[in-house]
């Protein structure tokens, strides 16, 4: 426990209240995790810590949290309490403090998150959380249907922790999720958002199939429902669309910008499957389709303007095929950009260990020999944008361009001129070049 976790807990203690650590720092204490924060219950009402402690902050007032302030770190410290009727499916009307920690500790979601802890009385577990951290079991503290009602995005937590921990979901667990998937239509975009990106940064960002057999992402992922139904009957691959992006999902790195391409990377299949004579399925333009999808469902989740670019730009290029030539993989690069090169080549690496292993051999040969050209060019920072040429803008005018849409179109040919041909980002050069253009 962190010094500053003591000294919270002793101080209290030293003026007559009860306190514990509490949730999820004990979980991950058990299982020799370090916890990210040290959450903190007590019998003190929030004006009795406010006045114990010289610095806190009201970030939770109402709630009964006080945030407190030692030695640089911030520990909330909420006081016991009861939580009021659930009426929009999310949030207590009210909240009710009590002195008593088991009526606290039993309206918190998961028995493996409903436990206490400090060091004079030690492990406070009165639903059974240590037995199901070692059953590796998801379970609701006391009745399902009651805990989902009141906060629906329980059930999405449910299986964000079982992704995190490689756990299962108890049954009667389960079927409460099942029951109440629906209710998730309450809960807002943000919160959403948060729970699919903890569960697509674990180590089983394939338990995406599990929210998909609960029914959960046909409210909050209808178009991976359409993925799940969508069959690829094609040589090169072995599974449905949905299957296909679990799969690369998981042999992909844990970064967000990653995993959500892998996620949305086919996302336009269904959109434009057809079959030819002999039965086998064709995807054509569905790199553009998902791209587009993809841009219109992480706006819907409100995600960040600069993720939803990089996402869109590496959907879009991960089915590029061109020649492994510096030529080619230049103008490869020009449209992606140099930072985004290295993420398209781990996309189109993971894209293809989900595919079948007959070509398998094959294609991650392609993809390294195209990722050696494309670090050769990185490497030597030859020209690949406008900000590269050797000339620019000014360069053109004192040689007589006017200033408009003539010179933009004069720098751009100067660029291709050079992404075909680098040795020609030469000043001299290219302003030769624009010399006779202009003559002409």
């Amino acid at each position: 426990m962190p010094a500053t976790v003591k000294m919270v807990l002793d101080t209290l203690h030293a003026n007559g209240y009860e306190a514990y650590a509490v949730g999820g720092c004990v979980r991950d204490s058990i299982l020799g995790r370090r916890p990210d924060d040290w959450d903190i219950t007590t019998s003190a009402l929030p004006e009795q810590v406010k006045a114990i402690f010289g610095r806190t902050v009201d970030t939770g007032i109402q709630h009964g949290t006080v945030t407190v302030l030692v030695g640089g770190k911030a520990h909330e410290v909420t006081t016991y309490r009861l939580d009021g009727e659930y009426l929009d499916g999310r949030h207590p009307e009210d909240v009710t403090f009590v002195s008593n920690l088991e009526e606290d500790l039993k309206r918190r979601d998961f028995t493996i998150n409903a436990m206490a802890y400090n060091e004079e009385e030690g492990l406070i577990d009165l639903f059974g959380g240590v037995e199901d951290l070692e059953r590796k079991v998801i379970r609701c503290v006391g009745d399902p249907m009651q805990r989902f009602s009141e906060d629906a995005l329980r059930i999405m937590r449910a299986v964000r922790f079982s992704a995190q921990l490689s756990f299962g979901i108890d049954p009667d667990t389960i079927a409460g999720i099942i029951r109440l998937a629906p209710t998730l239509e309450k809960v807002s975009a943000e919160r959403i958002c948060t729970e699919l990106t903890k569960m697509l940064l674990s180590e089983h960002p394939n338990y995406l199939k599990v929210a998909y057999e609960a029914g959960i992402t046909r409210i909050v992922l209808p178009e991976f429902d359409a993925m799940m139904q969508t069959p690829q009957n094609h040589p090169r691959h072995m599974a449905n669309v949905g299957e296909h992006t679990l799969m690369s999902m998981q042999a992909v790195k844990n970064d967000r910008v990653l995993r959500y391409t892998m996620l949305f990377h086919d996302i336009g299949k269904p959109l434009c499957r057809t079959t030819d004579e002999v039965g086998i399925d064709h995807f054509r333009g569905h790199n553009e389709i998902s791209a587009d999808m993809a841009g219109q469902i992480m706006r819907r989740l409100k995600m960040d303007n600069d993720t939803i670019k990089k996402v869109k730009t590496l959907v879009y290029w991960h089915d590029w095929m061109g020649e492994a030539t510096p030529k080619s993989v230049r103008r490869l690069i020009h449209h992606v950009g140099a930072d985004l090169f290295p993420l398209l080549m781990q996309v189109k690496n993971a894209d293809t260990m989900a595919k079948s292993e007959r070509y398998r051999v094959e294609e991650l040969q392609y993809n390294i020999l195209v990722s050696r050209i494309g670090d050769d060019i990185l490497r030597e920072n030859q020209c690949l944008t406008l900000k590269d040429l050797a000339v620019n803008g000014k360069d053109l005018m004192e040689l007589g361009v006017q200033k408009g849409p003539g010179l933009g179109e004069i720098l751009q040919m100067l660029l291709e001129e050079v992404l075909e041909v680098p040795e020609k980002n030469d000043r001299d050069l290219l302003l030769d070049i624009v010399r006779s253009h202009l003559e002409l």
